[in-house]
């Protein structure tokens, strides 16, 4: 069992001993991701990034990741395989000797 499956299973687990399943669908899920998401940034906001309160960025991310791997889990998709693909993807769009060191989008390099 690789760490990433270990870690979708203790979430499920956690989920499903509290029986929140019934909250979970694909929706509300997508919500709260973006509501954790806002929430990680309201810790930087007005504030230099190096004075970031770190525990609250290390908080803020597992609940990213909780409700990532939840929504993964929900659709039945391989997370490593999506990364990778996507990765695989972007890779295309952003080639090397056209993105290196630039900030611009795609489209634009």
């Amino acid at each position: 069992m690789s760490d990433l499956e270990g870690l979708r299973e203790a979430i499920v687990k956690f989920t499903q001993e509290r029986d929140w399943d019934q909250f979970h669908n694909g929706k509300d899920l997508a919500l709260a991701l973006s509501i954790e998401a806002a929430e990680l940034n309201e810790a930087f906001l007005w504030k230099d990034a190096k004075d970031v309160n770190v525990e609250k960025v290390k908080e803020e991310l597992a609940d990213i990741f909780n409700y990532a791997i939840l929504i993964a889990d929900k659709y039945n998709l391989d997370i490593k395989q999506i990364v990778l693909d996507k990765l695989a993807k972007n890779a295309q769009k952003y080639p090397v000797d056209k993105a290196y060191g630039s900030a611009k989008k795609y489209n634009e390099l």
